[in-house]
């Protein structure tokens, strides 16, 4: 999957099914997807969070809903995709929410924003007739690292807890834990891991680290600044840096 991250240049990430049964998992048993699900296949194909919905709809027997570009367009025509097809379970960025008109017969069971920030704004207009999650991942990792618990009206949206499978660091600069609280730099191991970048082995060296933490084991690298909650889940402290 070639992704430009925040730099403009794109890279190859060399990424395995290894990360897919911990993803389908956390469908199941963290998102509540059955096969009555109907899932809206909303992003490119050129982009990993299309795996996340393909692999949403399918692995777990349900619906996935395609629609040509133009009903895909933000705003009404996609708002009238949910209502045709029924969409039950559909991953959008804050970008389209901001613009679809949060009625209450659209994604009456599950909403996952990811992509971007999600602002508190989104959350008070779009939680109170759904479930509401903010995900958050990087393709280093498989699509998605995190999940959070259903969102409520309130503070700064929670990036939530790792996917099945996957382990989450925050550390600082000496790749120290920091406590709940404390900005730190979010590391990822597990399963998910992609091997590296394409023919880029100096890359690939600074962005997948050794784990102090497990034997043999390789962290990335995501440059994205958190700090854990008092509830044992991540928030974001500080825009994405570069990938």
């Amino acid at each position: 999957m070639y992704t430009s991250g925040s730099t403009g240049r794109p890279k190859g990430v060399v990424v395995t099914h290894a990360g897919v049964p911990g993803m389908v998992h956390t469908h199941a048993h963290r998102l509540g997807v059955t096969p009555d699900a109907r899932v809206l296949q909303f992003a490119s194909p050129s982009f990993d969070a299309a795996f996340w919905e393909f692999a949403m709809a399918l692995f777990s027997g349900g619906v996935l809903v395609l629609a040509s570009p133009e009903d895909m367009l933000l705003g009404e025509p996609l708002a009238g995709v949910l209502r045709r097809h029924r969409v039950t379970h559909a991953t959008l960025p804050p970008v389209a929410l901001a613009v679809t008109e949060p009625a209450a017969d659209l994604v009456p069971e599950l909403l996952i924003t990811a992509g971007e920030a999600c602002s508190p704004e989104l959350v008070e207009q779009w939680s109170a007739d759904r479930r509401m999650v903010n995900g958050y991942g990087p393709t280093e990792t498989t699509v998605a690292t995190s999940v959070s618990t259903p969102l409520r009206p309130g503070g700064t949206p929670p990036i939530g807890r790792a996917v099945t499978n996957l382990r989450c660091y925050v550390l600082d600069a000496a790749l120290r834990p920091v406590p709940p609280g404390v900005p730190g730099e979010l590391y990822v191991s597990g399963d998910g891991l992609a091997r590296g970048y394409l023919r880029r082995p100096g890359l690939t060296a600074q962005r997948f680290v050794a784990n102090p933490f497990e034997p043999a084991a390789r962290m990335y690298r995501t440059g994205d600044l958190v700090r854990w909650s008092a509830a044992g889940s991540w928030s974001s402290s500080a825009a994405p840096t570069s990938r």
